[in-house]
């Protein structure tokens, strides 16, 4: 090797070296800004729930406590306990399928065969001597040839009715009660308040669906529906509910309607079925309901008080006949016709009313049509009291005593 050759061997080391150190410079100098960048931006990632940032002596806790909001973290079991899962944990066991059984008979078969026409929900109330009895609406059992009633073990049991009333719509079935472990407690309807927790329980759609549970609130305390019971085209009774947005469907109707404590504050009944609406469900009141019951139960029917007049509503006589007829006032607007002529011998004849009187006040009750006077004659009062009726005749207001009694038929 010569002298040159040296030279350029050791200027190669030389520039060998220098790389080098640049090189480590360079990756001290990197990692350093690496680490001031995360050190930096570790509040940044510590927001944004991707890391936890451990203050000293709170290891033990963060490690049994993930932030909720990392979504990485690690799922953990929970106890799930709720007013509302305690309240349907109460009242479950006592809400019970009615089965309505009508028969048919086909062009092939010489007798008929017992087909189920309908379905619907009840509530256990009482037990006592042996047996057990539901209340349901009247619709669920109407038309029935036999009736059973599913318990929550989906056990089946025959039924008999007790009592019912198609224009308040409320039944009373009588069961075996050896298998019946459990009964509901009723509440008061008359300390409810709009926009309390309400629970809808029962079998929407039928058992498939049996004890389907819906929850929502009480949307009004007071309504009132007007039913064409006999579907005339006027209505004749007006049904006193709440309303609840709770899903109730068919195969509801007969179930309870629950407050927050268990307490069955009201017997679902219908709801409204239009294009677009949504979430107007009803209940009778359970304080109606208590009423009712008893009678049925004592009864088995409502002892209904008698006026002895067919009433037309007043809404549905031609404008022209306000005047020409009845010779009404033009401040009256509402009321009912007395349609027919009135027997002499019924409490309205005894008291003095004639046919075309028009009827707008019972005692202090002002009265617009039929349904409201029999449903005043039938829940505010009983055969035997003493009833008076404000009406007018030929254009004059009169009063008159009428002293009500049971209807002929009874």
């Amino acid at each position: 090797m010569g002298f040159y050759d040296d030279i350029t061997h050791v200027e190669r080391k030389k520039q060998r070296g220098s790389s080098i150190g640049r090189m480590v410079v360079t990756s001290v100098t990197s990692a350093v800004i690496g680490g001031m960048v995360v050190l930096l931006t570790l509040p940044t990632l510590s927001n944004a729930g991707y890391i936890n940032m451990v203050k000293p002596g709170t290891e033990n806790a963060l490690s049994s406590n993930a932030s909720s909001s990392n979504p990485f973290a690690k799922p953990v079991s929970v106890s799930v306990g709720s007013g509302t899962v305690d309240a349907v944990k109460k009242v479950e066991n006592a809400i019970v399928g009615v089965i309505n059984i009508g028969q048919r008979r086909n062009s092939w078969m010489q007798n008929a065969m017992d087909v189920e026409q309908g379905q619907g929900s009840g509530v256990i109330f009482e037990k006592k001597g042996g047996k057990a009895y539901i209340v349901t609406n009247y619709h669920v059992i109407d038309k029935a040839q036999k009736l059973e009633v599913a318990l929550p073990t989906g056990e089946k049991v025959s039924a008999k009715v007790v009592g019912a009333d198609g224009y308040t719509d409320l039944a009373v079935l009588e069961i075996d009660g050896s298998k019946v472990t459990d009964v509901a407690e009723f509440g008061d309807s008359s300390t409810l308040q709009v926009g309390e927790p309400a629970i809808a329980i029962g079998n929407p759609l039928g058992m498939q669906f049996s004890r389907t549970v819906t929850q929502g609130i009480i949307s009004s305390k007071e309504r009132s529906m007007p039913m064409d019971i006999n579907e005339d085209g006027q209505d004749d009774w007006e049904l006193d509910v709440i309303q609840t947005d709770a899903a109730i469907n068919p195969g509801n109707s007969g179930g309870a309607l629950v407050n927050i404590e268990g307490q069955v504050i009201g017997i679902n009944t219908l709801k409204i079925s239009k294009a677009g609406v949504e979430g107007l469900g009803f209940a009778l009141p359970i304080n109606d309901v208590k009423v009712i019951v008893d009678q049925l139960m004592e009864k088995g029917t409502l002892a209904r008080s008698y006026l002895g007049v067919q009433p037309l509503d007043l809404a549905n006589v031609p404008r022209y006949e306000w005047k020409e007829t009845l010779n009404l006032p033009d401040n009256v607007n509402a009321g009912v016709v007395v349609q027919t002529e009135v027997g002499k011998f019924s409490p309205a004849g005894e008291a003095g009313l004639r046919q075309f009187d028009v009827i707008v006040k019972l005692d202090d009750k002002n009265i617009s049509n039929s349904a409201q006077l029999r449903k005043y004659l039938t829940m505010s009062k009983k055969p035997g009291d003493t009833m008076e009726v404000t009406y007018y005749r030929d254009g004059i207001q009169k009063t008159a005593k009428v002293k009500l009694t049971a209807p002929p038929q009874q």
